[in-house]
């Protein structure tokens, strides 16, 4: 795991209700009986097939189409359903696993759905205009009022939202609010007095400073030099330095960029702060959206409105030219053999390390940058479900949708049922989160690669009675999924990347897709993306539309 902040005391030391300590972490006696549960993933055996290049040569005729989605995550997902907004059907969305979704994907038991992985949707900006048209046609936002959306009460996050174990006790949001000296307290003020004056700053071109999607954030230069140093070194020239604040701040980075804050960018740091001004009636704007199954409500809709042109289990292997088109090399899992198309245009709605694999030839012609794996890094995260026979309870404030402890290395969990039921204490899921971010990724993910399932079980077993000892007894099962690239990090210098920049410049036949293109692994912005590379498709193939992005 990666070493301790290096500005100011340790973590051990500025929290002062203990941490995940070793004991936590460590394996457990002998001879317990064995946890119910699995130990799943991205399907790393299909991954492998495409990094070893081992699919066999397409064998029969080359099948015309005019569009390819080659991938079927949140980003794949927004292209599909722009197309089929703007009422345009020759496409084929084709997904390497057997479900899409990417890294919002869900599972299910018989207590709840519950997130493999991202968990809520915070309320759109004004600027999201085709988040905002989906929204609406999927029934969140209801109308409007004076002009501005009405979202449905009962897809916000129901009260409690956020509570923090801190020196013992449960309180309510996620900054200690007793126990902290003048100085924290002050300090804490002024940072979110200084991210207030950010969120309502406007550059040189007329554009916020920080935007969601961010694409349309300013190119003012006295903003984009933030991309110049890490987050923790603008910090440290701010003389934001309080323990508890910078305790606080590591979270926040661990949680949306699953990177420590000496590994993210500066703009990046800030921008989770500054970039969101949710846009709703009923002072909502700073409110969340969220299912029991999580952003898996949203990928969930977006394939059913897509539903006759997905085909997963099919890897996308090779793109190539083939004039103003591309041929299209895919492996049918099920049918055990390859297929060749030849497309009009392809939409590479895929990580860009995957994207370099499969369209090497229009990798490299816009970003030679892309020659290898190593062009961008990414964040490994494990998460777990944990089926408990009663809800945890805790000294202080009730439980929250949201649980987080001072005292782990964890992010801690949501309760997948806060949504869906009475608070009546009986049988939940408990979605607990941990971004391997204090080791190097490659070495984080062969660590989480190698981990067998017991040890993972342990070690979140352990976790979850460190933060709530009153499950003792009530743990039922624990099931674990690894993802090992789960979120393009964004690290200094990210804005001004060439291989990010050529990417977005790529015009048809070949355009890229996918939230590495904005940096930041935030289902807007894999929606924006998705939704500009559609509209892409649709100009080259002289189809009228009206812009949504």
């Amino acid at each position: 795991m990666k070493a301790e902040q290096t500005a100011g005391p340790s973590r051990r030391q500025v929290l002062a209700g203990g941490t995940l300590a070793a004991g936590a972490m460590a394996l457990g006696g002998c001879g317990e009986e064995a946890m119910a549960g699995e130990l799943g993933g991205a399907d790393w055996q299909r991954g492998h097939l495409l990094r070893d290049r081992r699919f066999p040569e397409p064998q029969g005729p080359v099948e015309e189409i005019d569009v390819v989605i080659a991938g079927g995550g949140a980003a794949g997902l927004a292209a599909g359903w722009r197309l089929a907004e703007a009422g345009f059907d020759r496409f084929t969305l084709f997904e390497l696993e057997d479900r899409t979704g990417g890294n919002a994907r869900h599972g299910r038991n018989a207590v709840s759905a519950y997130p493999l992985g991202a968990h809520y949707l915070p309320v759109p900006n004004r600027e999201a205009t085709a988040l905002r048209r989906m929204l609406g046609q999927f029934g969140m936002m209801t109308g409007e009022r004076d002009g501005v959306p009405v979202y449905d009460p009962y897809q916000l996050c129901a009260d409690l939202e956020e509570r923090l174990l801190w020196r013992g006790r449960w309180q309510e949001g996620l900054f200690p609010n007793s126990g902290v000296t003048a100085a924290d307290r002050a300090q804490h003020a002024a940072f979110e007095r200084r991210m207030a004056d950010l969120r309502k700053a406007v550059g040189s071109d007329g554009r916020p400073a920080f935007a969601i999607p961010m694409a349309l954030s300013s190119a003012d230069p006295a903003f984009r030099a933030l991309d110049g140093m890490n987050f923790a070194q603008w910090l440290d020239g701010e003389h934001f330095t309080s323990p508890v604040l910078r305790a606080y701040l590591r979270y926040c980075c661990r949680d949306d960029y699953g990177s420590e804050p000496e590994h993210v960018s500066a703009w990046a740091g800030i921008h989770y702060f500054a970039g969101r001004r949710g846009w709703a009636s009923d002072g909502d704007g700073d409110r969340e959206l969220t299912w029991p199954e999580g952003n898996g409500r949203l990928v969930s809709l977006m394939a059913g409105w897509i539903a006759p042109y997905l085909k997963p289990a099919h890897s996308v292997f090779r793109v190539e030219p083939d004039g103003d088109g591309a041929l299209v090399d895919l492996f049918d899992h099920a049918a055990r053999r390859s297929r060749r198309l030849r497309a009009r245009a392809v939409i590479m709605a895929m990580p860009h390390f995957v994207a370099a694999r499969v369209a090497p030839k229009f990798v490299a012609k816009f970003a030679p940058k892309f020659a290898g794996e190593d062009a961008m890094s990414y964040a490994p995260w494990v998460v777990a479900n944990v089926t408990v026979g009663r809800h945890p309870e805790g000294k202080g404030v009730s439980l929250a949708w949201d649980n987080v402890s001072t005292a782990s290395e964890s992010l801690g969990y949501v309760v997948a049922t806060h949504q869906s039921e009475a608070s009546d204490g009986g049988p939940t899921v408990l979605t607990w989160y941990l971004p391997l971010s204090k080791e190097k990724p490659e070495a984080a993910r062969k660590i989480m690669m190698t981990r067998p399932l017991r040890e993972w079980q342990r070690i979140v077993r352990d976790d979850l009675l460190g933060m709530n000892p009153d499950l003792d007894g009530a743990i039922e099962r624990i099931d674990v999924w690894r993802w090992g690239h789960a979120m393009i990090r964004p690290t200094p210098g990210f804005l001004s990347d060439p291989a990010r920049g050529a990417a977005i410049a790529a015009r048809p036949p070949v355009l890229f897709a996918h939230s590495d293109m904005s940096g930041l692994s935030l289902f807007e912005e894999a929606h924006y993306r998705g939704v500009v590379a559609a509209e892409a498709a649709l100009a080259h193939l002289g189809l009228p539309f009206e812009s949504l992005a």
